[in-house]
């Protein structure tokens, strides 16, 4: 549960950046990790790799 929660509110802050209300991305963000969770070995891949493609790619971004 605190995992959906955790989600939802990842989910709303990234759906924000663009202006609209959040409410889009709360529900992507809540659904995301119980897909991954039943998709098993290959979700937990699918997953670790997203984040480690958003580590890397924020780790790359120029410095302002």
């Amino acid at each position: 549960m605190i995992g959906k929660i955790i989600g939802a509110l990842v989910g709303r802050q990234l759906d924000r950046r663009d202006g609209d209300s959040g409410v889009k991305g709360a529900v992507i963000g809540a659904t995301v990790p119980a897909l991954l969770r039943r998709l098993g070995p290959l979700g937990l891949i699918l997953g670790g790799a997203y984040v480690a493609k958003k580590a890397y790619d924020s780790r790359k971004a120029p410095k302002v």
